[in-house]
């Protein structure tokens, strides 16, 4: 797979064109004269820059239809600029910029306002930039704003909050000790120079934002003050406002809050030097993981790519190393059973360095041939260096890229913003919407450059794996990775080329999935709601025609409803597997359909297995009859078998690694529904299940089975109609048919278990990894089954809730950093539930707290007023039911309430 960098507001997913159109340009009116912003022919949107007196740099983006507006600010400061000796500083001070400001002193006040509007907010740090942004109801953007905009002019960081927050930021790293991917990025920056700031470790923690800062003598309210004044300009800032009002009623808007912001004409920082010395480079790092599994990861420091956008040379050598069809690395190492999966791409990147990576799943076979893996990857990237640069390949690399940008799926606006703002750190205002997404100019000497620089002299292998528990002899000091270093020079790497086997590696054929028809299709009536265009006893057809997005793409579901598949966890478990192989067994054909932007997965689900397609739907129906096709002719390989079963099996040992807060989510789905199987069951059938087992099952899976297809999109009802029916003539009808119809009491509905009003349950589990010290609680309260009005009740319910939940359980108590309410539904079976991960608490203890906290909050909904209801009145305060006790609000919001991510190596706050 191709694993180019996110960080810009490239398309999610490349689609691609065999004619694509060029890309529409728009004027804007800006301070310091006009300039054409590059934009989806597609985009209906008006785009205005301004720079405003104080040079912060803004773009405003007026979207009439939009019911959520959003804004970001991106800071042209990261962790690069922590000072020595203060590690995390600038992530902290992310922290501290939502507790208040003079204006709005209550603390959370920002934090509540967006909550009870419809909204969230979060902020991230990075090496170079830190990003705070929201969203909120449109008609709620003019007073979010002016809380936002105080972050940057006069914000209070109280000597409370200080202490309060580092324990924040220190609950934040104890979440992240126990994750791969953050101990495995920070292990990479270990092994660099100490004098570049990537060695630096970026999160913080207890020790070194107070113990250590206090041995030095120095107090951190003082220095976060003095490095918010020293480093927070205007001229290193850029805002994105999006919003359902003009753009002049935008310009206004952002000129009367964002005026004030101090620019102290603060040069931008600049980090030069390539963070890897001569020592640095030709090592091999043997690293022991926490999950179960082998990694290999393969890195070379390289030219960035950000210096050469426009001709994208990382974009066409990614494609090509990271391709999955016939002939590709990939598709060597699969065969040769040695490899899961492989990712190729541009890794941690700056202007002034970049790091390109291959990163490859090795199975346990592979582990035991990594000099070979290496050998051959070599072995590809000679082929490279040596066959020239085929401009067909950038030709299709290019059409794929222009066409996914002007058919982009419309994005949420709190994403658009971030993207474009972090955009606007980076490139020129022509350039802020396309970023580097589509590669413009093809120059064979760029892309050799970047060739020439993947070398046995400058490769550095980080190997993981749980074999080498015991062998290492170092330890990363910030999350205690044990690793060895040795050292490969070319030699040893030569060695491994010459003796690794004598596979035919090959370019990628010509991509057979590009769109040639991107015309839409005719739509006769203006559907509302899906209809059912047809039904018998093998399948039903639901169709719902495009009638509001207007691009060339479809969306198909079917679900295979089987009654068998959740029969047992062996059923389960091979319902499973047999998705998984369909899903191997189609690679190598339909990887191209992927990179084509036409997406598809088969998946098991809670009644038999699904498949999904998404995409351009010009060639979606050659695909789809390719999927049917293999169901039919479905036969089980031993040797796939194999490899599928043992990935399986790491995926159930490491269930104990999850996050406890993952862990009680599961639990709690697993008591809730009526037909679900313990992991432990599961993993157990798994362990003695053969290729012959999945042989003797299959049949029996689809002898009984009906297909609920729908249909939506850029797709014509009588197309719908003709692929249900070769389904069925395929699955059904044929000679030897693979199904049979499902008998009316056989058909499935999934039950979830009611709870007994007035009777409290307690479900303990013991957390599976014994070196987390984090604690979880999920406090579930049912309330209902579907219905329209106690939707909505409980909606409302959770909106007022979720902030006053958050500040008193995680900003007053401190409970940890999860701390959330949310809505829960399950199969239509509502309810309200508290998430709680701690290292300070234990379960009974946050269940307690919990307890308090309704007391407290129902309180608050008998003394609101219809003002407060309506959301006139401003922020809710926590009562006791009888006394209207105001409590002291004591912290910011740090992370996102409608999200909980964990294993993100950058730091989110």
């Amino acid at each position: 797979m191709d694993s180019r960098p996110r960080e810009t507001d490239a398309p999610g997913d490349p689609a691609n064109g065999a004619a694509p159109p060029q890309a529409a340009a728009v004027t804007s009116a800006t301070a310091t004269g006009d300039v054409e912003i590059i934009r989806p022919r597609n985009d209906k949107r008006g785009y205005r820059r301004v720079v405003l007196p104080n040079s912060l740099e803004c773009l405003l983006i007026s979207d009439p239809d939009t019911d959520k507006a959003a804004a970001s600010m991106n800071v042209s400061v990261g962790y690069f600029c922590d000072p020595d000796g203060l590690e995390g500083l600038a992530h902290f001070l992310e922290h501290m910029l939502f507790y208040a400001s003079e204006k709005y002193p209550e603390e959370d006040s920002y934090s509540k306002y967006i909550a009870e509007h419809g909204g969230s907010t979060n902020a991230f740090t990075s090496s170079e930039h830190t990003n705070f942004y929201f969203d909120v109801n449109s008609d709620s953007l003019h007073d979010a704003l002016d809380r936002f905009a105080q972050f940057f002019i006069k914000p209070l960081m109280s000597p409370d909050a200080t202490l309060r927050e580092i324990k924040a930021v220190d609950s934040e790293n104890q979440k992240n000790l126990l994750s791969d991917p953050w101990r495995m990025s920070q292990l990479q920056k270990h092994l660099c120079a100490e004098n570049h700031p990537y060695h630096k470790f970026s999160t913080g923690n207890w020790n070194t934002l107070e113990v250590k800062a206090k041995e030095k003598g120095l107090d951190t309210r003082l220095e976060l003050i003095k490095f918010y004044d020293s480093h927070y300009s205007a001229n290193l800032m850029q805002l994105v406002v999006y919003g359902k009002d003009s753009l002049d009623n935008l310009q206004n808007l952002v000129e009367n809050k964002f005026c004030d912001i101090r620019d102290v004409g603060r040069k931008p920082f600049s980090f030069p030097g390539h963070p890897c010395t001569r020592e640095h480079l030709q090592i091999l790092v043997k690293a022991v993981p926490i999950k179960q599994g082998h990694t290999l990861r393969i890195l070379f420091p390289i030219t960035p790519n950000i210096r050469r956008y426009k001709e994208g040379p990382c974009k066409y050598i990614s494609h090509l190393i990271g391709h999955e069809g016939e002939g590709s690395l990939f598709y060597i190492l699969k065969k040769l059973g040695w490899a899961i999966s492989l990712e190729a791409g541009e890794g941690d990147w700056s202007h002034d360095f970049s790091f390109f990576s291959v990163v490859i799943q090795l199975t346990d076979v592979g582990q035991e041939h990594m000099e070979d893996t290496v050998g051959l990857l070599f072995r590809y990237i000679k082929l490279l260096q040596t066959s020239g640069t085929p401009k067909w390949i950038f030709d299709e690399l290019q059409a794929i890229c222009e066409t996914g940008f002007h058919y982009r799926d419309k994005s949420p606006p709190i994403n658009y913003v971030v993207n474009i703002s972090s955009n606007m750190q980076i490139f020129p205002p022509e350039d802020w919407l396309i970023a580097s997404s589509v590669p413009s100019k093809f120059s064979p000497d760029a892309i050799q450059n970047i060739l020439n620089e993947l070398t046995p002299e400058t490769v550095r292998i980080f190997w993981e794996s749980k074999k080498f528990e015991g062998k290492t002899n170092l330890a990363e000091p910030w999350y205690g990775t044990s690793y060895s270093v040795e050292a490969v020079p070319p030699s040893i790497i030569q060695n491994w080329v010459d003796k690794a086997p004598k596979e035919d590696l090959d370019l990628p054929k010509r991509n057979i999935f590009i769109p040639n028809d991107l015309s839409l299709k005719c739509v006769e009536e203006k559907a509302s709601f899906p209809a059912m265009l047809r039904k018998t006893s093998f399948s039903r057809l639901w169709y719902k025609p495009d009638t509001m997005f207007f691009t060339p793409k479809a969306y198909i579901k079917m679900d295979f409803h089987c009654p068998l598949s959740q029969s047992s966890p062996e059923s389960a478990v091979l319902t499973d597997v047999f998705t998984r192989l369909l899903m191997d067994y189609l690679n190598d054909y339909a990887y191209d359909a992927q990179v084509a932007g036409l997406y598809y997965a088969v998946k098991p689900n809670d009644t038999g297995f699904q498949v999904t397609m998404v995409g351009f739907n010009d060639k979606m129906r050659t695909l789809l009859e390719t999927v049917i096709g293999k169901i039919a002719e479905f036969e089980v390989k031993a040797d796939r078998f194999s490899v599928i079963k043992e990935a399986m099996t790491k995926e159930y040992e490491n269930f104990k690694f999850r996050q406890p807060y993952q862990q009680v989510l599961y639990y709690c789905s697993l008591i809730l529904e009526d037909q679900a199987w313990p992991w432990d069951e599961e993993f157990s059938a798994l362990s003695h299940l053969e290729a012959s087992d999945l042989g003797i099952f299959l049949p029996r899976l689809l002898s009984k089975t009906f297909i609920e297809c729908y249909f939506a999109g850029n797709i014509e009802a009588n197309e719908a109609k003709n692929i249900v029916h070769h389904l069925e003539d395929v699955l059904f009808n044929a000679p030897i048919s693979a199904c049979k119809p499902l008998s009316p009491s056989q058909h499935l509905a999934k039950r979830i278990v009611k709870l007994e009003k007035g009777l409290r349950y307690y479900y303990p589990a013991m957390c599976s990894n014994h070196q987390d010290e984090n604690s979880a609680l999920l406090h579930y309260i049912q309330t209902h089954q579907d219905n329209v009005k106690q939707n909505v009740l409980l909606q409302l319910l959770a909106l007022v809730g979720k902030q006053p939940a958050f500040h008193q359980l995680r900003s007053v108590e401190q409970l940890g950093y999860i701390a959330l309410l949310r809505q829960r539904n399950d199969s239509g079976v509502r309810g309200l539930q508290f998430i709680i991960q701690s290292t300070v608490k234990d379960p009974a203890n946050l269940d307690a707290r919990v307890v308090n906290f309704l007391n407290m909050f129902e309180g608050t909904l008998y003394n609101m007023s219809d003002t407060e209801f309506k959301g006139k009145a401003g922020p809710i305060t926590l009562q006791s039911r009888d006394t209207k006790v105001e409590k002291k609000t004591q912290q910011k919001h740090r992370k996102s309430q409608n999200q909980i991510s964990t294993q993100t190596p950058r730091t989110k706050k």
